[in-house]
């Protein structure tokens, strides 16, 4: 039985899918996790660029689950299917179309659990907004799964900047510098982690960034927060700037070109580049589907009843973040570069 929401035919009328990013540079999604497939449309890619399968490898395998102690056993192909946008293994100019199937689903195990929301997850606000027409299996779209037209995007993204180094990496699982004993924290309890995950980027020119409200830090944090599990941004210093005094944290500029003795404002300063490297963590959470005995509400007995997710899950989604980070970031980062003509001297058609 699905519940009724008094409000669901308001919603399913009005609601209007924000699945788009970018204005220069743009990227859409699309899919679920246990639908047929998923995939990004991406405008602004420049005529002439090679692009092949291959380059799209290394990021999508970084991104996949069972590769690494903690991270899900399910396992897809993740290599994308061209539908428009490349032609003789180079890019037209036109919008790129990427599609990648999903395979390896156990669908059954979400039909079972369907009228008890499982706790910090999207289910039970998906179902308020849309009414109970969202595909619920895996998480449909709300679904880390829709993280990989993200990599996707910031593969293309990447190749477009070949002058920057964007690299991501984790800093903490569970609360430890060390990744494995962190790992080991959350397999002691049966429970799951949560990490840090540190972004750096260099070869930045200066003046990147269109203050006040599209600053390079209010796009990063806007495209940073898409994805699925981050509750936490810091530039720089980020939050241990408020316990500094002012001369600790200003960062002294000490030649013509801007280069400082500190890097205290991780590379943006007035919400602008100022060419110094780029540096950025995101917290995230503990992975939500927990083998941990939790109380939620059954919408078909309207009683709390204890819960445990079963199932192929990540003890610890933070692994896999890191190449999504860098993903975003380029992303931003191209269309910032593009919106000061920064690109054409390189893609000129």
């Amino acid at each position: 039985m699905i519940p009724s929401n008094p409000h669901h035919k308001l919603n399913h009328i009005n609601v209007i899918g924000m699945n788009r990013f970018g204005t220069r540079f743009s990227v859409s999604i699309f899919g679920e996790s246990h639908g047929e497939g998923l995939g990004v449309v991406i405008d602004g890619c420049p005529a002439g660029m090679p692009l092949s399968v291959e380059d799209f490898i290394e990021d999508t395998e970084r991104r996949k689950g069972g590769r690494q102690k903690g991270t899900t056993p399910r396992q897809e192909e993740d290599l994308p299917i061209f539908k428009s946008g490349v032609f003789r293994g180079m890019t037209t100019g036109a919008p790129l179309m990427l599609l990648f199937a999903n395979g390896n689903t156990r669908s059954s195990d979400y039909e079972k659990q369907r009228s008890v929301p499982r706790p910090g997850h999207a289910d039970w606000v998906a179902h308020q907004k849309f009414g109970g027409f969202e595909d619920f299996r895996g998480g449909g779209h709300f679904s880390g799964r829709l993280t990989l037209c993200l990599v996707a995007a910031g593969v293309v993204a990447k190749k477009m900047l070949p002058m920057l180094d964007i690299r991501a990496t984790i800093t903490k699982i569970g609360g430890l510098a060390d990744p494995e004993a962190g790992l080991q924290r959350g397999i002691d309890a049966k429970d799951s982690v949560g990490g840090i995950v540190e972004c750096r980027v260099n070869g930045l020119p200066v003046g990147l960034g269109e203050p006040f409200f599209d600053s390079v830090e209010s796009l990063i944090a806007h495209a940073a927060f898409a994805i699925p599990a981050v509750r936490g941004i810091e530039f720089g210093t980020g939050f241990q700037a408020a316990s500094m005094f002012g001369v600790e944290h200003n960062d002294a500029i000490t030649d013509p070109d801007g280069r400082t003795r500190t890097n205290h404002a991780g590379g943006i300063v007035g919400g602008i580049t100022n060419g110094n490297e780029m540096v950025y963590r995101v917290a995230i959470k503990p992975t939500s589907s927990t083998p941990k005995e939790q109380l939620t509400l059954n919408w078909e007995t309207g009683e709390l009843e204890t819960f445990s997710v079963k199932g192929r899950h990540d003890l610890c989604i933070a692994l896999r973040v890191p190449p999504v980070l860098e993903a975003v970031t380029a992303m931003v980062l191209a269309d910032l570069m593009i919106a000061e003509g920064r690109l054409e001297r390189i893609w000129k058609t």
